[in-house]
């Protein structure tokens, strides 16, 4: 086995992507270890040995999930064409954490509330779930000319409004009628100077 189990089959890499997967098929609740090892093909020991407890396994599953979250959203602002027209960026962005959100959106939300609810494998999402997005956000629309204090206020509403319909879209399962919420939002947002 290599140090850090990349790549294999029982390594550290590859069962927790089984595990974000199970919890985002199932929910976390209160799966013990022993139940999820069961249901990903593992033994309790061998998700001991990678993540020490249940608690260092959810910790590992927000970081993945808050990570990978935070790698689409620069991506798409490293591809960003400030010369294209914002609406269609913004849509084809919309349209990539759509399908994102459909498998691991449930995931994220409930995750989302275990930091509100203070739990210690979520703590660290506190500090990740707002300010690294709007940071993010705000260099965006700085780039577009937007002052700095300007765009960190569109960068808080981008999130919330984006937040809001993926929270919307999970819950209705209407894809259209979200994107053309999005759609009006971007087109507001777009025409504001």
């Amino acid at each position: 086995m290599t140090a850090s189990g990349r790549g294999e089959p029982g390594g550290r890499a590859a069962l927790l992507q089984r595990a974000v997967d199970h919890f985002a098929r199932h929910g976390v609740g209160d799966t013990s270890l022993r139940s999820l090892a069961a249901q990903i093909g593992t033994s309790h020991r061998m998700l001991i040995y990678h993540f020490g407890s249940r608690e260092g396994l959810l910790a590992a599953v927000v970081d993945y999930v808050e990570t990978t979250a935070l790698a689409t959203l620069a991506a798409h602002l490293a591809a960003a064409d400030p010369a294209a027209d914002p609406v269609e960026q913004r849509m084809r962005f919309w349209a990539t954490i759509t399908d994102q959100a459909l498998m691991y959106g449930p995931l994220f939300f409930e995750l989302t509330s275990h930091a509100m609810q203070g739990r210690p494998h979520a703590s660290g999402l506190r500090d990740r779930l707002v300010s690294p997005w709007v940071e993010a956000a705000a260099e965006g629309w700085a780039t577009l000319g937007v002052p700095p204090d300007v765009a960190r206020t569109r960068a808080r509403l981008d999130l919330a409004v984006t937040r809001g319909l993926l929270h919307d879209l999970l819950l209705t399962g209407d894809r259209e009628a979200v994107a053309a919420a999005m759609r009006h939002y971007a087109e507001m947002m777009s025409a504001t100077p």
